[in-house]
């Protein structure tokens, strides 16, 4: 097939919003309002191909640093797949990416396909999803002896936007900014004292409520957290994406009767980033890690 008409270009910022209702149609089920926090990641992260004039796929090569970047939004239209215009996104993606340290969550269908562009398996991420209808923002309150939540706006700007970068692997500033900001959300620390304990951010989606990040230092502040976030959702469903080899985190989703709905593996083409996964209770999305 003539591939002549086919292009490959940066989507602007009144774009990315397509990108997100194609995710949707997929299933992904994103945050109302997660097209304004991707741009704001990287500006230039979101590749558009246009076949005879009209967009037929999309793909993210977000850039957060000059080692470090993630492949997200992978997508072909239907009626376009099989014909190679994939794999020519993929290849402009990972140029954009040249140099650094990419990670991706691949699904189950891709993920040998990802092998063969030299990403190794590192963990899965596991989606789980449950219904807190009886948790309450005073029971919530309750739990967690010595521990205490508070909006992530009155904490210091600069201890959370390290504390986020330990976990993360690296500073996202903007990204962050706009997270934590974000409107049908909320984003919420547990502190020890004057110690930061941990903070996760719970989100409006197309469907239910998606929380991430869910970053802890121990179990009693991530539970701590996942009450005050989950009492936000009013009994809606609930969503987790969870690193399968924290066993604290899956035994903590068990523990509320959270089920398995989904599953991707986190994927790095060069070294993995180190951090500690055991504080990961919640990863932040599979689109931009």
């Amino acid at each position: 097939m003539d591939k002549s008409s086919f292009i490959i270009r940066h989507m602007s910022e009144d774009e990315v919003p397509l990108a997100v209702d194609w995710a949707a149609a997929e299933g992904w089920n994103p945050g109302l309002h997660d097209a304004q926090c991707f741009w704001a990641a990287d500006q230039q992260g979101f590749l558009v191909g246009i076949k005879d004039g009209q967009p037929v796929g999309c793909i993210s090569a977000v850039r957060y640093n000059a080692d470090y970047g993630f492949i997200g939004f992978y997508i072909l239209r239907p009626e376009w797949r099989g014909q190679g215009y994939g794999l020519q996104m993929w290849r402009r993606a990972m140029e954009q990416l040249a140099g650094r340290t990419v990670g991706l969550d691949g699904v189950l269908a891709q993920q040998e396909n990802y092998r063969k562009s030299g990403f190794q398996f590192a963990y899965r991420n596991i989606r789980y999803s449950g219904r807190f209808s009886g948790i309450t923002s005073d029971r919530a309150a309750e739990s967690g002896p010595g521990l205490s939540t508070v909006l992530t706006s009155m904490v210091n700007g600069a201890e959370l936007a390290a504390y986020d970068s330990n976990l993360f692997s690296t500073a996202r500033p903007a990204f962050l900014s706009g997270w934590l900001s974000q409107p049908a959300a909320t984003a919420s620390a547990v502190i020890a004292g004057d110690r930061l304990m941990g903070y996760g951010v719970i989100r409006q989606c197309r469907n239910g409520f998606k929380i991430g990040p869910l970053f802890a230092e121990d179990t009693a502040a991530a539970e701590k957290l996942l009450l005050s976030l989950a009492a936000c959702a009013k009994g809606e469903e609930v969503f987790l994406d969870v690193p399968e080899v924290n066993t604290a985190a899956v035994v903590l989703a068990a523990k509320y009767n959270m089920a398995k709905v989904f599953e991707t593996a986190r994927m790095y083409k060069g070294p993995a980033p180190s951090v500690a996964l055991g504080k990961i209770f919640g990863v932040t999305t599979f689109e931009l890690g």
